[in-house]
């Protein structure tokens, strides 16, 4: 039995969550989704890339970026996806290295959300700590964020992790690489029922998470 509090914490992360965490869960999960998604397209419109623009996905409307079987994952397994943001590498000016910083944009915004509610939770009165649906919707916005910047970072198709993966890998296995995209999702769906993904994704997302929080709070 799991007696220590990030061990019952790795648990959590990754079972079906409580009716009451469930709710709790909803405004953080769509929070997340939305901000992901909003950080690319913005990232690639300050680039000068206007296609997420003219798409109508620059904007921090959740139904704009909401991926309905995403968004399921996200909020009963803590790590999900959206609907990708549209991006035309053509209008970058150097492609390779901007794809990079789109790519790492959405990622990057989940993360940042992480420490600012950690930030948050040290300044809030202790009053405000003491109430279980605060303490907890507190931590559930930062570890929903952390489960999907890092699930995002897999370097799976059709993954952000999977774009950053093209930059860096030499031009003699792009082929082999391509030819295995085609079946990134399926590989991706066998990885997450064996459990696979869930092993590689908790010690990154309690590191992460150990930084950005004042404290181990249970969720």
């Amino acid at each position: 039995m799991p007696t220590s509090l990030q061990e019952r914490t790795v648990i959590r992360l990754f079972t079906l969550p409580r009716f009451a965490e469930l709710i709790l869960s909803l405004p953080a999960v769509l929070w997340a989704i939305t901000f992901h998604e909003f950080c690319h397209g913005y990232a690639a419109y300050r680039l000068g890339d206007p296609t997420a623009m003219r798409s109508g996905r620059l904007t921090l409307n959740p139904l704009a970026h909401l991926d309905p079987i995403g968004a399921l994952m996200l909020l009963v397994a803590r790590f999900g996806w959206a609907k990708p943001v549209p991006i035309d590498p053509r209008y970058f000016r150097n492609p390779a290295r901007d794809m990079v910083i789109v790519s790492l944009a959405g990622a990057a915004g989940n993360i940042a959300t992480a420490f600012a509610v950690g930030i948050i939770m040290r300044i809030l009165p202790r009053a405000v700590l003491m109430n279980y649906a605060a303490l907890n919707f507190l931590v559930l916005m930062v570890f929903i964020n952390l489960g999907l910047a890092v699930f995002n970072l897999l370097p799976i198709p059709p993954l952000d992790g999977s774009k950053i993966l093209y930059v860096f890998l030499p031009a003699r296995w792009m082929g082999v690489y391509y030819k295995l995209e085609r079946y990134g999702m399926l590989m991706l769906m066998i990885l997450v029922i064996f459990g696979v993904v869930q092993r590689i994704m908790s010690p990154v997302v309690l590191f992460i998470a150990s930084l950005a929080l004042p404290g181990w709070f249970p969720i």
